[in-house]
């Protein structure tokens, strides 16, 4: 491995004009094919196969009109007033005209005709139908239904519901934060305003070809509007690290006195291997989304990976050709006459590792009981799709979703849909009254009532309004009663479903939890022969994963303490705590599953690389994290600050990634990685590298930490030789 990217390196560099080339016709290609290929991406989330699905595809064949986007506009008169107020009412009949006039829409029902007016009489709900899924409709038509809080006068107040707003969660100068702080933190690292500016963009290079290829690909297939915000911040973050440490290492090298083309090429070999290493578990890690066996997830855990990908390849290529271009610029400027002239210091990282293996016994326990203890509000996961609840304060659909509770109640929010179908209109009539009789009789219904069937009457729709809110754990188990209550009722030939907006994000959430002990056996169980195969050792790969779990534990804990418990919500503008996104916990377990093993890859590699020439495996720990502290710390806060930035988003959904990621890159590089891992490698000692001796001969040799490469160095001890 080390050979190959070793000669990568310096053909990258020698034929740099030709490297450059290829890329900037590479990224026009993919520019002009983002421009002219490009389509939308899809803003709903559904599982094919579950029930409340199957629901809605039977329902676009046999009623048409209640398969598309369903929503809710309120009226609400002024105070002292009601909606039977001669001019109120004259009032909601314009509204309602206006409504109907919306493109797309197929009907905008009275709250007269329909009786949806709350019992004191002050607030109405206008029930509007589309004739297209959310995902589907027309920015004139979504453009239309949210201006409709135009129509609010003196005499009433107009707000429309629902997620019909679709398309991309928008991204504005707060994001930028991010990627300012990375270059000033770039900048103090390296010490040289032109290797900041090439590492920065290098990394924005890889992102621009991978999002370019991500909107390509939307002209083919469904992905989802949050895939190309996870695209970004993740391809911003380990593009920026992965030229880091590539930079770094040349730098290092240079100032050793070495010559620039063999930096290059020795650079990309050892800290490109590792790299290449690491990129590929966070590569594995999202696509191990698409076992889950749902669309939208393998979507977006595909976009990220293949962003991630390019970054890898920028790295391994762009950079060391850039680097060619700029020669000892890259080194502050009074080393670059002469880098060897001044002494190098020895870093905060060397200290650092001196006193973790010195005190490792409790710090090791210290870490693993703080870690514990952060992670217990984890215990109280609640996991449901967003609703209007969750909506930013002040937004239309916020609005609305607080209007509705209050006049008729949270359920009223998120009604729940029962398809009744058999062959004949007089058996699907039966069958609804016995339907109605088995819902009314729940304890979390307030109300059942019959809604719209096919022109045949064969296929009957009724609605059940909840107690609780569509979001509620009460709701999620009235679905599974509900359920449980009507399927018996499904004989000779006749099929009941429940379904609906709310039905459907139980399913998802079942869904998702049941499939995630599936998807970390195949990822972990994957990361863990990669590493493997690049340590040689057995007991490095079983410490990184275990390492992980105290990760992921202390920053769900974390996370479900402020969105969910709302503990410190208002710091991070959250108005409304509540429970997670039903796809965060596999999202986040995929991201920073990978990037835990980044770090892991970036520090014992150089640990085994110090230990592999001869050094003794305390030493080696020290020496390793001494010499990759400085860039692991510069890369965390660099990862962390781009996803800090997209904490600032209004997107809830958005919001509560970034923040996680956030909150997890930092725990697992400066807690688990930078502290608990060298404290454990000076406890396991030698025993770190251990390696079955029939395993040695069934596994290729990769050669990450460059042993090859060092042909002029002194041989090692038959004791080293053995170990490996």
């Amino acid at each position: 491995m080390a050979n190959l990217l070793y000669r990568l390196g310096r053909f990258s560099y020698q034929r740099r004009r030709l490297v450059a080339a290829l890329w900037a016709l590479f990224l026009v290609v993919l520019g002009v094919g983002a421009l002219t290929l490009g389509g939308k991406t899809a803003n709903t989330f559904s599982i094919p196969g579950t029930e409340s699905q199957r629901a809605l595809d039977a329902l676009k064949h046999e009623l048409p009109a209640a398969s598309g986007a369903s929503a809710t506009v309120v009226v609400k008169a002024p105070a002292g007033r009601t909606l039977a107020d001669p001019a109120v009412k004259a009032a909601v009949g314009t509204t309602v005209a206006k409504v109907a006039k919306v493109p797309e829409v197929i009907a905008a029902i009275d709250p007269f005709t329909s009786k949806a007016i709350s019992p004191d009489g002050t607030t109405g709900l206008i029930s509007v139908q589309f004739d297209k899924p959310a995902d589907e409709l027309s920015h004139e038509s979504s453009d239309g239904y949210d201006g409709l809080s135009a129509l609010s006068s003196g005499d009433l107040q107009v707000v429309p519901g629902g997620q019909i707003k679709a398309g991309i969660p928008e991204i504005g100068a707060t994001e930028v934060i991010g990627v300012a702080v990375a270059a000033v933190v770039l900048v103090i690292t390296f010490g040289s305003l032109v290797a900041a500016g090439m590492t920065l963009v290098t990394a924005l290079l890889g992102v621009l070809a991978g999002m370019a290829g991500l909107f390509i690909v939307t002209a083919f297939t469904d992905v989802s509007s949050t895939a190309p915000i996870l695209a970004l911040m993740l391809g911003l973050a380990v593009g920026i690290d992965y030229s880091l440490f590539i930079s770094s290492r040349h730098r290092s090298q240079l100032g050793a006195g070495m010559d620039p083309e063999e930096s290059v090429a020795r650079a990309t070999a050892t800290a490109g291997s590792a790299v290449l290493f690491a990129g590929a578990t966070v590569v594995i890690a999202l696509a191990g989304l698409s076992v889950v066996g749902v669309p939208f997830l393998t979507a977006m855990g595909l976009a990220a990976a293949a962003t991630v990908l390019t970054a890898v390849l920028v790295a391994l290529t762009l950079l060391p050709a850039l680097l060619g271009f700029v020669g000892n610029r890259v080194l502050p400027r009074k080393l670059r006459k002469s880098p060897t002239a001044t002494p190098q210091k020895e870093g905060f990282g060397f200290r650092w590792g001196r006193l973790v293996t010195r005190f490792r016994v409790p710090i090791v326990a210290v870490g693993i009981i703080g870690l514990g203890l952060l992670a217990i509000p984890a215990k109280n996961m609640q996991l449901a799709l967003p609703d209007g609840a969750s909506a930013a304060a002040g937004t239309n659909q916020r609005v609305a979703y607080d209007l509705t509770a209050a006049a008729f109640g949270p359920g009223a929010n998120g009604p729940l849909v029962v398809v009744v179908k058999s062959n004949n209109a007089a058996t699907s009539g039966a069958v609804v009254q016995q339907v109605l009789g088995k819902a009314q009789a729940l304890p979390d219904v307030v109300a059942a009532q019959p809604a719209a069937a096919s022109q045949d009457g064969t296929t009957r729709l009724l609605q059940v309004i909840p107690k609780s809110g569509p979001a509620s754990e009460q709701t999620a188990d009235l679905v599974k009663n509900l359920r449980s209550a009507v399927h018996p009722l499904a004989t000779g030939g006749t099929e009941i479903s429940v379904t609906g907006n709310t039905a459907v994000g139980v399913d998802v959430s079942n869904k998702l939890s049941d499939a995630l002990p599936t998807y970390l056996f195949v990822v972990i169980g994957l990361s863990f022969l990669l590493l493997l195969l690049a340590f040689r050792s057995v007991l490095v790969p079983l410490k990184a994963t275990l390492g992980f779990v105290l990760t992921i534990g202390a920053t769900f804990g974390i996370t479900i303490a402020v969105f969910q418990e709302g503990h410190l919500a208002k710091l991070v503008g959250v108005d409304s705590p509540g429970p997670l996104v039903s796809f965060l916990p596999i999202i986040m377990m995929g991201i920073l599953f990978g990037l835990a093993m980044d770090y892991e890859v970036f520090i014992v590699s150089r640990v085994r690389e110090e230990f592999v020439h001869g050094r003794h495996a305390n030493d080696a720990t020290v020496q390793g994290l001494g010499h990759g502290a400085r860039v692991v710390t510069a890369a965390a806060l660099i990862m962390a600050s781009v996803f800090a930035g997209f904490i600032l988003v209004h997107d809830p959904i958005i919001k509560a990634i970034g923040f996680g990621l956030t909150i997890g890159v930092l725990i697992d590089a400066f807690v688990v990685r930078m502290t608990l891992v060298p404290a454990i490698l000076s406890l396991l000692g030698d025993r770190a590298w251990w390696f079955p001796k029939w395993l040695d001969r069934l596994t290729p040799r990769v050669d990450i930490e460059g042993e090859n490469l060092r042909v002029d160095e002194e041989p090692r001890t038959d004791e080293l030789a053995g170990v490996r």
